[in-house]
């Protein structure tokens, strides 16, 4: 296959970017990390989303709906284990339809 006009240019193009000196610049740009701080302690904090306005308040109401279902139902949690068998040998499929032959 006869080599075009741009793969020509194109293998002169990479060999001359392979040979280009590497350099690193690890500095931040003059008064980047003023500019940065700045922009954080002068932002509106009024556009937030109805997700972040209400979160530690649905949270709050959260572990308070547990805590009361929990003291609701903390004397079935103690009860002893006899009543439990009982309750469990009912079977609430053959209440519903009864029996069947």
């Amino acid at each position: 296959m006869k080599p075009t006009e741009s793969d020509h240019s194109w293998n002169r193009l990479t060999a001359a970017a392979r040979r280009a000196p590497v350099a690193a610049v690890t500095a931040a740009p003059y008064g980047f990390a003023t500019r940065i701080a700045a922009m954080a302690m002068a932002s509106d904090h009024s556009g937030r989303s109805l997700f972040e306005r209400f979160a530690l308040r649905a949270v709050g109401v959260a572990s308070l709906l547990a805590l009361v279902s929990v003291f609701a139902n903390f004397s079935v949690l103690t009860t002893d284990g006899d009543e439990e068998n009982i309750v469990i040998s009912d079977d609430p499929v053959a209440l519903l339809l009864g029996p069947i032959e």
